[in-house]
This record gives C-alpha cells, sequence and structure tokens, in this order.
C-alpha cells in the first residue's frame, strides 16, 4: 500500500491511565515503521507522558507534538451538575507560549476544576489560549456532540465560539470513523459546519492501541479501569477494533473524498513547534531566591554563617576558621569543601531554602524525619538541621550525594508528618512564591506478577 502522508493528532498513550495500551516507545517504533515523520500526543487531560514523548520522539528521528484532550466543563467549572457536562478538547501546542499555556491549563484543571476529572472551561481557555490550535475532539466533544445530535445550528454557533477563542485558523473540526453509526452522522453535520462556518477539517483516529488485533487486550484494560467483568454484556467498551494506529494510507482511504483533512494534519503538524530545553550544568538550574537577612550581602558568607552557627552547637566548636585540634581541622576542612562544591554547582539557594523550611517546620512542632539517602552524607546539612545524622560518626560520603561531576540535581529525601504536610507546602507558597513550588508524582506499572 502506498504511504501518504499524515499525521496522528488524537493519540493517547499508557498516560492515558487504564484507558490506553500504547506504550511511548512502542509508539515511536510503529511511527518509524509507518514512514511517519511526525506524531502527538494527546492524553486525557494530563501531560504525565510530555518528557518522555519527547525524548524517545527526537531519538527516534520523528518531530514531536506536545498535546492534550482536555475536559472543558460546558457550564464553567464551578458547575458540579453531571459528569456528562465535562466535554472534550484537543489542544495541541504550536509555539513554547503555547505549550506554557497548556501546562497552566493542565495544572488549574488539576488543581481548581476537578469533578469527576480535571477541567477547564471556555473562560479559562480564552485566557491562555495563545498558541494552541484546537481540535473539536470525538463525539464528546462539544461541536461533535451536537452534529451528532443533529443540532446544526448549535454546533455552528459552538464551532464559531471556539473559533474565536482560539483565533484564525487555529480551530478544527475533526472528522473520525471507527465504524461507528453515530460518528457516520456526526461527520455528515460536521461537513455542513465546515461549509457555514469556513472552518478547515482534519481526520484523526482516536487512538488507543498500536495494532489492530490489541483491541481485546485493550477491552481486559478499560475493565481494570472500571472494575467490570469481561463476561458483563452491559459494561463500558470501547465499540469494534478501529482505535488502533491506523497508516497515512488507511486514513486517506477512510476520507476519499476530503484529502483536505488528511493534508492538513502534516500541515498543523509542520507549525508546532516546541522545544524542550534540558540543562546539562548546574548554571543552567534555577532555584527560589532565598530573602538575604540585614547584613549579609551574599548568599554564601549567609550559608557559611548558619553552618557555623550549627557546628558550634552540634561539635562545641567556637571558631571554625581557628580549629584547635585534629579533629576540629577534619571538621573545618569538611565544611569548607562542602561550601565550595555548593557553590560551584550552584546549590546555595537550594540548601538555604531546604534549610529554612525545615527549621520553620521544627519551630511549628511539625515532625521532620532526619533525612534519609545520600543528602545525609553532608556535613553542611548536618550542621543547617536539614538531616539530623551525624556523618562523620558513621563515616558517611559527601560525593554520594553531591559532586562536580554530577549533571542530574541532588535532592533531600525529608519526611513530614503527613497529618500537617501541607502547612509546610503552604509556608513555601506564601513565601517563595506559588509559581516556584511543583510537587511531583511518581508512577506505579502493572507488571504481570502484579495482575494475577
Amino acid at each position: 500500500m502506498k504511504s501518504v502522508p499524515f499525521c496522528h493528532l488524537h493519540f493517547h498513550t499508557c498516560y492515558s491511565l487504564l484507558d490506553s495500551a500504547v506504550k511511548v516507545k512502542d509508539a515511536m517504533k510503529a511511527a518509524t515503521e509507518l514512514g511517519m515523520e511526525y506524531l502527538a500526543m494527546t492524553d486525557h487531560g494530563v501531560l504525565y507522558g510530555a518528557v518522555e514523548f519527547y525524548k524517545a520522539a527526537y531519538a527516534a528521528g520523528i518531530k514531536p507534538i506536545m498535546g492534550c484532550e482536555v475536559y472543558v466543563a460546558r457550564h464553567g467549572i464551578d458547575e458540579k451538575s453531571s459528569q456528562r457536562n465535562n466535554m472534550h478538547l484537543v489542544l495541541l501546542a504550536e509555539t513554547q507560549e503555547g505549550y506554557e499555556n497548556l501546562v497552566k491549563l493542565v495544572s488549574t484543571a488539576h488543581l481548581e476544576g476537578v469533578y469527576y476529572k480535571p477541567r477547564i472551561d471556555k473562560a479559562l481557555l480564552r485566557k491562555y489560549s495563545k498558541g494552541l490550535i484546537g481540535l473539536s475532539a470525538c463525539l464528546r466533544g462539544e461541536v461533535n456532540e451536537a452534529c451528532m445530535q443533529g443540532e446544526l445550528d448549535k454546533a455552528e454557533a459552538l464551532a464559531r465560539e471556539y473559533s474565536d477563542i482560539l483565533g484564525e485558523n487555529n480551530f478544527f473540526l475533526e472528522l473520525q470513523d471507527h465504524g461507528l453509526a453515530d460518528q457516520k452522522e456526526a461527520n455528515r453535520n460536521i461537513l455542513e459546519i465546515s461549509k457555514r462556518t469556513g472552518l478547515p477539517l482534519v481526520a484523526t483516529n482516536d487512538v488507543h492501541y498500536i495494532r489492530k488485533e490489541h483491541a481485546a487486550a485493550h477491552d481486559a484494560l478499560i475493565c481494570l479501569q472500571r472494575g467490570d467483568l469481561v463476561a458483563d454484556p452491559n459494561r463500558h467498551r470501547y465499540e469494534g477494533d478501529q482505535f488502533y494506529m491506523k497508516s497515512g494510507a488507511e486514513m486517506a482511504a477512510l476520507f476519499p473524498d476530503h484529502p483536505e483533512a488528511i493534508a492538513n494534519t502534516v500541515e498543523i503538524a509542520r507549525r508546532c513547534n516546541v522545544e524542550f530545553f534540558f540543562p546539562d550544568k548546574a548554571e543552567d538550574l534555577h532555584f527560589p531566591e532565598f530573602p538575604l537577612p540585614d547584613g549579609f550581602r551574599r548568599h554564601k558568607d549567609y550559608l557559611v554563617h548558619l553552618g557555623k552557627t550549627g557546628l558550634k552547637k552540634l561539635y562545641g566548636i567556637e571558631d571554625l576558621d581557628h580549629p584547635k585540634d585534629e579533629r576540629e581541622q577534619e571538621i573545618h576542612e569538611r565544611f569548607y569543601y562542602e561550601v565550595g562544591v555548593i557553590e560551584k554547582t550552584n546549590y546555595i539557594s537550594y540548601f538555604l531554602v531546604v534549610a529554612d523550611f525545615i527549621q520553620w517546620a521544627r519551630r511549628q512542632a511539625i515532625p521532620v524525619g532526619p533525612g534519609r539517602g545520600s543528602g545525609a552524607g553532608s556535613l553542611l546539612a548536618y550542621s543547617l538541621e536539614i538531616t539530623t545524622v551525624d556523618p562523620l560518626k558513621y563515616s558517611l560520603i559527601f560525593e554520594r550525594f553531591l559532586n562536580p561531576d554530577r549533571v542530574s540535581p541532588p535532592d533531600f529525601d525529608i519526611d513530614f508528618c503527613p497529618t500537617r504536610r501541607q502547612q509546610v507546602i503552604q509556608y513555601v507558597r506564601d513565601k517563595y512564591g506559588a509559581d516556584c513550588v511543583a510537587q511531583i508524582i511518581t508512577f506505579g506499572t502493572l507488571g504481570a506478577k502484579t495482575l494475577m
């Protein structure tokens, strides 16, 4: 079959948790085999897989298109009357600003808009619309739903509204064909809306697995998600076996009368140019600015001052700069060596900020752990009360935590009382700014033994 230029712009990876069976590396391999030059990631309501997807795409020689299928609250994110009012919309980042806006939208959806799903609304979309391209999504998209229901005037009004929000030539009407009767009805009316409004068409496949024969495994995954039995005839399921990664030729065969809808996938992919920056040296890292108290002009001077104060308390050293015996000389050398490495690797502010919120927690009588991991090997951290384990007593090595050749930033593993942990986070937000505070997430995987 002759290769047809095409880009999948509606594509779910396994980061659409328990909804897609597509592993990122497998997706890149399949895209290469299909001769595709571009591939988009549009997971449901999240950007969890962005970094892995971006790196894997470039490693495979494929241009990554960063996107998300967001949930849109039909009547605003304050409305909580029905889960059915959580509509779908595909957003693709065309520019760097567009990706930043996409991050803001997804983050706000999780922090402020959760009702069954993390949602945005049109007011929020309008605020952060610059640099984004929108697609009308599946049958759960507002425009496509109205088309499916035969409400053409409503569909036209909604299409014009989204086009107005996103800007000229930034909203596309999405054609899909998975063999569903409702889609065929919707497509007929989407074509009419395109004629009425002049809005461009784009052909997509709602990819949830890579090959057609993977449909049964995906069906089992959906049962895991919902707690259903495969034997239950009334359970939720993806009808048919067409939600796979089709070739350009297969997509062109689905829409033979609308080659422009196929061509627009490549045109959109060419328009989307987002680059991620991965720091490869210490000076590329950015930390919140620690506010210096009166009497100090440099952060290093204040760090040394705090360290000396801590060493006096911990070891009884009155004057670190003039050691009086071999033991104090050892501490003097170790302390200034660590300070030198920390300065060279640009972690002075990091140490000050971490020491600040840990000491604040202790002043509030919030239980704090002793510090786990390689950070316990730092004498400076011990002197700042970041950790409470004496590295000299236990012969712990600082270089396991930080050394001049280490590229990836180190971190302290600190435990706070779970019932008051949020107070510590709020303190950091209030002092350093909410835009300087983020929480990390880890993912567990479902291995074969887990599922048995």
